[in-house]
């Protein structure tokens, strides 16, 4: 009997986490049962996923860049893949600015709503202003001297530096096309091997899925707010969550279609579990090797092109992030009683498309950027209280179109230097064998 598809083992893996998390809460102790003996398994799943991020990256980017053969084609590709990243996150900050002047969720906010948010996030505010503080205080180019590291082991051992990894990798890669071939051979073979045993390695780890991401809903039903707040807040979930969903149910469909010409069927079932796990784990980084499996087996990328596209775009690709960003900004700013003028909200545009960019791959992240943003503005940052309560579940829906724009990228990418063809695989999830 064959194995369910992956994504039928993740999807079952999240209602059962879910249905268990209610069930838990319902008892003396159960969410503390979760707490401890349940979540767990659900952080070692995140850490094995983050663990081989960067030795992932490292190995395919080289690949894909010595692939290239020479420096015309790594410029040709790096033009084009930064400046169709840099059109959808201007896209997506418009999306999110668009709706929420509509739906104007803001005004649905009571003061004594607006008082308990406040107090009872006022510490998780007060640290993400400090570390957004630290980066506002640098000098204009701090931005290009953070970009090259000073000792690249050091810079490798966080997957919040993935920026200056891929700056060393690339600066590697040029080096190795510049150099005879029959140096860069045995460099090339090294890491090609690496790359082998990375990849099969993620195909262990994918095992584990489903109960990693029943793990991770189970601890975050027993430990999410009360529902009055969720209540409070639920126009701004609905603003957030409908300017996401355009994004992967109209935008992203309409550049496959219209642009590559391509099935949106075939692409939603390819990407389908690397969206299932960006949701579980609210983390581009850790889901990196999933959509790369998924996009050069399932969405015939080339493996030069999604060994280049999609780490740069785990890194500076945020889509989701920028959009909810922009959401948020004037979400708090309503909630505060201020009307922001098209001045402003251009600011928002540019300020979360750049924040976007900076922001690193992981859970929460985009939070201390929205503090920049905030600042951009002139609306108070200890606003940003209002909304920690339903950050966590807004987050995991923003890591999906994060992840989602990365695939179509690589696609379009790949369509545009002749490098996309048939998938490899045709038949979901049958690379991971039968019962």
């Amino acid at each position: 009997m064959k194995k369910l598809a992956l994504h039928w083992q993740i999807l079952l893996g999240m209602a059962f986490g879910v249905l268990f998390g209610f069930f838990a809460i319902q008892f003396s102790g159960g969410a503390q049962f979760v707490v401890d003996w349940i979540k767990p398994f659900g952080t070692i799943f995140i850490n094995s996923l983050k663990l081989i991020a960067v030795p992932l990256i490292v190995a395919s980017l080289i690949m894909g860049i010595a692939g290239l053969q020479d420096i015309s084609k790594l410029s040709k590709m790096g033009g084009r893949t930064i400046g169709i990243y840099v059109m959808t996150t201007v896209i997506a900050v418009s999306i999110g600015l668009a709706l929420v002047n509509i739906v104007k969720p803001g005004k649905f906010i009571t003061e004594q709503t607006r008082v308990e948010l406040t107090e009872n996030y006022a510490d998780d505010a007060a640290k993400r202003k400090v570390a957004a503080d630290a980066q506002s205080n640098n000098g204009p180019l701090q931005a290009l001297v953070d970009l090259v590291p000073q000792n690249i082991v050091g810079a490798a051992s966080s997957n919040g530096n993935m920026l200056q990894v891929i700056f060393f990798i690339i600066f590697f890669g040029i080096g190795l096309i510049l150099i005879p071939g029959d140096k860069a051979k045995p460099v090339i073979d090294f890491f090609d091997g690496v790359n082998e045993v990375v990849l099969k390695m993620i195909d262990l780890i994918m095992l584990a899925a489903p109960y990693g991401v029943f793990a991770l809903l189970a601890s975050l039903v027993v430990e999410s707010p009360s529902a009055d707040i969720f209540v409070a807040l639920g126009m701004y979930s609905v603003t957030v969550v409908g300017g996401l969903a355009m994004m992967v149910f109209l935008f992203y469909p309409l550049l496959i279609k219209y642009f590559i010409k391509g099935d949106l069927g075939e692409f939603f079932r390819g990407i389908a579990p690397a969206q299932l796990l960006a949701f579980s784990t609210s983390s581009s980084a850790a889901t990196l090797p999933v959509t790369m499996e998924r996009t050069i087996e399932h969405l015939g990328v080339d493996e030069d092109v999604a060994s280049f596209v999609l780490p740069v775009g785990a890194t500076i690709n945020m889509d989701g992030t920028s959009l909810y960003q922009g959401v948020a900004a004037v979400f708090i700013a309503q909630a505060f009683g201020m009307d922001l003028d098209l001045m402003q909200q251009l600011t928002i545009v540019v300020t979360a498309t750049l924040a976007s960019i900076g922001s690193a791959a992981v859970p929460g992240a985009g939070m201390v950027m929205l503090v920049i943003v905030l600042q951009s503005i002139g609306v108070p940052p200890e606003g940003l209280a209002l909304i920690f309560a339903v950050d966590r579940p807004l987050d995991m829906c923003r890591t999906v179109v994060n992840v989602t724009g990365d695939a179509t990228v690589s696609m379009l990418v790949a369509k545009s230097v002749g490098k996309l063809h048939e998938p490899k695989v045709k038949e979901w999830d049958d690379n991971y064998g039968e019962a």
